[in-house]
């Protein structure tokens, strides 16, 4: 794979992403027992943002990250779920050598989930870039409870389900570099719910081909012989941009399946925020949705 996420790192999709991905895991926590938080693509942990702007040949190109978290950094005020992303990050970097109130680095979904677990909690980090995996090892490696493993996450999600616990939360966040990513995401995803229908999967996805995206959430409304029962799943976008903006990615999304309690009406709180903070025009608006509804 060509694809670096450190381009792309803090942009408005990560917000969005880290964002919605601190309240499943706070919804994940509101039981005692211990689950397992499994990342199929999870990057090499860290970026650090002053080389976001820096290609492999010396170019230069603008970073994406003054339109993301550095929107909210900068925000005279924010809605409290906010606001504690935004403290978050800020005492990571902190943590991570920066200077106060100085903003240098930017955590990837396996900190930003790593800051939010419990000793009965564990973490298995999955990168298939054998040089991401090994950043990611340095990373965890004084880290306990946490495994990193340099294999396929569609492969990881038939190696490591069900997990002992008996709880989990997957999350699916594949770069989309090939035409094919919504296809291996449904094989990977349906084997497994096969394998572990109960867990919660989180799959993000980008919306730059509104059919490409449709097509795919239809599919999980709809029965198929042979699939475990529909499990609810809830679906949560946010557009940056109009239909007509020559904004490449106007969009992204989060299909959750199974969602932890309560995450419905905190998401729901926290969209129009987002459109607000990160959105480029009168386009920007946020999206959530019962594809199949809680029983």
């Amino acid at each position: 794979m060509n694809y670096r996420h450190h381009f792309h790192a803090g942009n408005y999709a990560d917000v969005f992403k880290h964002v919605l991905l601190r309240l499943l895991l706070a919804g994940m926590r509101r039981k005692e027992k211990g689950f397992l938080y499994l990342d199929t693509h999870a990057g090499r942990g860290r970026y650090i943002l002053e080389a976001a702007s820096r290609l492999a040949d010396g170019r230069e190109r603008a970073p994406e990250w003054p339109e993301g978290i550095g929107r909210l950094w900068t925000a005279a005020s924010l809605p409290p779920v906010l606001a504690d992303y935004v403290e978050a990050v800020s005492v990571w970097n902190l943590r991570a050598g920066s200077a106060a109130g100085e903003l240098a680095t930017y955590p990837g979904s396996p900190w930003i989930a790593q800051e939010l677990l419990r000793p009965q909690d564990r973490s298995a980090l999955c990168e298939l870039r054998e040089d991401e995996a090994e950043a990611l090892v340095a990373e965890f490696q004084f880290q306990s409870r946490v495994s990193v493993h340099t294999l396929d996450g569609y492969t990881a999600l038939r190696a490591m389900l069900p997990p002992p616990e008996r709880r989990a939360l997957v999350l699916i966040d594949p770069p989309f570099e090939n035409a094919g990513e919504f296809a291996d995401i449904r094989r990977g995803l349906r084997e497994a719910r096969r394998r572990f229908p109960s867990g919660v999967y989180a799959v993000w996805y980008p919306v730059t081909e509104r059919a490409r995206s449709d097509d795919f959430l239809r599919e999980w409304s709809d029965a198929v012989p042979g699939d475990a029962p529909l499990s609810p799943a809830l679906v949560a976008e946010l557009q940056v941009a109009a239909e007509d903006s020559p904004v490449r990615m106007k969009g992204c999304g989060l299909l959750v399946l199974n969602p932890p309690w309560q995450v419905e009406a905190e998401i729901k709180t926290v969209l129009p925020a987002l459109a607000r903070l990160l959105g480029h025009d009168a386009g920007a608006a946020g999206r959530l949705d019962w594809l199949v509804p809680e029983r």
